[in-house]
């Protein structure tokens, strides 16, 4: 089982996005060198489609999405964690 982040970026993201991308990016970067965060992005359109992150653990996606920057600063504004169960890993 994994843990899918989705993000809905909130109707100003490209106004509030860069000032806190730097701190977001370092929360990433902690995440994904415990091995926690699997994998990130945005989709083809952030404005409209927002992004994901696949984490190892649900404490792990609750314990990114409760202090991540982007979230505290209404960066985005709808965060919603699923159960994902993938098939193709070993």
């Amino acid at each position: 089982m994994k843990y899918v982040v989705l993000y809905e970026s909130a109707p100003d993201v490209h106004l509030t996005a860069p000032a806190h991308f730097p701190a977001h990016r370092a929360r990433l970067k902690e995440f994904h060198e415990r091995g926690e965060l699997l994998m990130v992005g945005t989709f083809a359109d952030p404005q409209a489609q927002g992004s994901m992150a696949i984490f190892r653990t649900r404490e792990s996606a609750d314990a990114f999405t409760a202090d991540d920057p982007f979230v505290v600063h209404g960066v985005v504004c709808n965060v919603d964690i699923r159960e994902w169960n993938e098939i193709l890993a070993g």
